[in-house]
């Protein structure tokens, strides 16, 4: 019998998950008010897709799977109307960001939960600092070789991710001089990091019992890699997201990780061995600290007989063009020329938390705006 069995699911499906901010409507600082808010919301079928987290200042919207980001957006939208209805009942408002510009970490509650209150008594202050916010994408894969090669196929574009979502460039109410200053509080958890250099299952199934019989681990849950396999929904999972300021921007994120998975496990261009994250933290650090103005590295290798240094905006628009090849409908065409938009001029959300900020001077103005952006932005572009 298998110690961890993956879960077969259709190649290439996508689904995210969205960690948002309640704030209240009186100093737009975060509002504890999750408990209340899952509560509220209409239709109940709803509750099902949303979840509490580590504290109530937060919660936890959870897509279905889906084959086509059109559809993805769709749901989201009725998602966010469900949440929005919700909000209103209790006078509250919805942000999306990667974390709260001004709130004070030991002033944050923990969300009465047995798994809370293990976390919040095994990392102390660690838990209640995790009140950050970050979107995860989920892809569906066959088989659990798949998925680990994809986990760390992945991993080379861990910039572009960040890139693309930094939402988070103000935290306990400076200004960090981070795009994503979410990145580096995830990183002080003893499990963050990379994936083991593994890529047979089997071998990862040895080194999940082992770590089980040590009382390092109880489950997959507690491994806060970047990238993660999640053998019982059949998925890689890629963590490394600020949560955008707009769904709009989620589900273009959600589609570039489906193309991204088309390629990679098409034409496996990497092949995975000891060296393979030796670069990893220094890129990671630039897209973090730089968004899309920052550098990535790349080492020598057969096919490349020089070691190669270039800005994460030239490489994400070498990627979108590679990726073309893979669309599959009018949706991921429109989703890729928008994605190639965003590049070229440069778009981010941490720049946009930045210039309302010199405008109003007032970070209460910000999260007020960035909730307002959230609720009721109507995008002029449309995946379909």
């Amino acid at each position: 019998m298998s110690i961890l069995p993956f879960t077969s699911s259709t190649p290439f499906t996508m689904g995210v998950e969205l960690e948002l901010q309640l704030v209240n409507r009186r100093n737009y600082n975060l509002a504890t008010d999750a408990l209340d808010l899952l509560a509220a919301i209409e239709p109940r079928d709803l509750q099902k897709q949303i979840k509490l987290e580590m504290t109530q200042g937060m919660i936890e919207l959870n897509s279905g799977i889906h084959t086509r980001v059109n559809g993805l957006m769709e749901e989201l939208t009725e998602m966010r109307s469900a949440l929005v209805r919700g909000a209103q009942r209790l006078n509250i408002d919805i942000a999306g960001g990667g974390a709260h510009p001004f709130q004070s970490w030991c002033e944050q509650r923990i969300t009465p939960s047995e798994r809370f209150h293990y976390l919040h008594g095994k990392y102390g202050y660690l838990a209640k600092t995790f009140t950050v916010f970050g979107q995860h994408i989920h892809i569906g894969l066959p088989n659990g070789d798949d998925a680990l090669y994809l986990t760390h196929a992945f991993s080379r574009y861990v910039p572009h991710f960040i890139a693309l979502s930094a939402a988070s460039p103000f935290y306990q109410g400076v200004d960090t001089a981070f795009h994503s200053s979410r990145s580096n509080v995830v990183r002080a958890f003893p499990l963050a990091g990379t994936a083991p250099t593994l890529t047979k299952w089997s071998d990862f199934e040895t080194y999940y019992d082992e770590l089980c019989k040590l009382g390092i681990i109880a489950s997959m849950k507690d491994f806060y890699w970047d990238i993660r396999p999640k053998p019982e929904y059949g998925t890689v999972e890629i963590r490394v997201c600020d949560t955008p300021l707009t769904i709009e921007n989620a589900a273009l994120l959600g589609c570039y990780a489906q193309l991204l998975a088309r390629w990679l496990l098409s034409e496996r261009p990497f092949e995975i061995d000891d060296q393979f994250y030796l670069l990893y933290q220094y890129n990671r650090f630039e897209a973090s600290r730089y968004g899309l103005n920052g550098h990535i590295a790349q080492q020598a290798s057969e096919k490349n007989v020089t070691p190669v240094r270039q800005s994460i905006f030239a490489s994400l628009l070498e990627t979108l063009h590679n990726l073309q090849r893979f669309v599959q409908n009018d949706a991921e065409i429109l989703a890729l020329n928008r994605l190639r938009y965003v590049a070229h001029e440069r778009l981010s959300d941490a720049e946009w938390m930045r210039r309302t900020y010199r405008q109003r001077c007032c970070l209460n103005d910000v999260m007020r705006l960035s909730s307002a952006l959230w609720m009721k932005s109507e995008s002029s572009f449309k995946f379909h």
